[in-house]
């Protein structure tokens, strides 16, 4: 008798301890498998940094952040000035700063078709809006109420500066992605999504990354990976504006001159 209860016992508290190290492991690999893409990576870890503030904070980071935008417009301007960079190191800057600074504070501010807020996770914005707002904040000398209203081509008209604007049309999404990808090179863009959308495209490393105010899931401003966009799938016609290249919107942004 004694032997059988001590079998019981053992059991009893040995079967607990096995279940539990399985769900670890299913936990773990879970995990491993909601794992974000390495070119997201940085990106997901400033969302997530941004999240952790409480809104008030969040509006202060945003107002330091835009007022180093102009302290870095003036020192490129006598830099450029004085000859010790190139206009190149002007274009890196640029994208930079708006890239790397500016967009990240609005990574899951939510969409809302008439959103137009001017403060990063309060309030809702629009894909127009998150444009022009952001290109204002980086200090583009522009009205952001007629900038969003514009219908994409417009948009793209406004933004070129008189720069070439790619068009692609193409009936598959596969088809837009390879032509979209060889009329790009590293940097960023805006691209119109036929008369329906606006975002920014960024090529980094060779891989093409979508920046928007998402009307589908997540629902709210985010990077994605543009080849498993959405919203790309949804349309066949694309207007390109190159901005990390465009020297003539870059020479106004540093001069201070009014593109809209």
């Amino acid at each position: 008798m004694i032997f059988y209860l001590s079998l019981l016992f053992s059991l009893i508290f040995t079967l607990p301890l096995t279940v539990n190290t399985d769900r670890n492991v299913e936990v773990s690999y879970a995990s491993e498998m909601i794992r974000p893409p390495v070119a997201l990576k940085e990106e997901n870890e400033k969302e997530t940094a941004l999240y952790e503030m409480d809104p008030d904070s969040i509006a202060i980071s945003y107002t330091n952040t835009k007022a180093a935008v102009k302290s870095l417009r003036l020192r490129l301007q006598e830099d450029l000035r004085n000859g010790t960079i190139s206009f190149d190191h002007v274009k890196k800057a640029f994208t930079d700063q708006l890239v790397n600074e500016i967009l990240p504070h609005w990574y899951g501010t939510p969409w809302s078709f008439g959103g137009h807020t001017e403060v990063p996770n309060q309030g809702k914005i629009a894909c127009g809006y998150f444009i022009s707002t952001t290109l204002r904040d980086m200090g583009v000398k522009l009205n952001r109420y007629t900038l969003a209203q514009k219908s994409p081509i417009d948009e793209a008209k406004m933004i070129s500066c008189g720069s070439k604007i790619k068009n692609v049309v193409q009936e598959t999404p596969e088809n837009a992605l390879a032509e979209i990808d060889s009329l790009t090179q590293e940097g960023l863009y805006f691209i119109g999504f036929d008369e329906g959308h606006v975002g920014y495209l960024l090529k980094r490393d060779g891989e093409l990354l979508l920046i928007h105010s998402n009307y589908f899931s997540p629902v709210s401003v985010c990077m994605e990976k543009l080849n498993e966009s959405r919203v790309f799938t949804k349309f066949k016609k694309f207007h390109l504006v190159d901005i990390s290249h465009n020297e003539v919107l870059l020479q106004r942004w540093l001069e201070n001159g009014t593109v809209l």
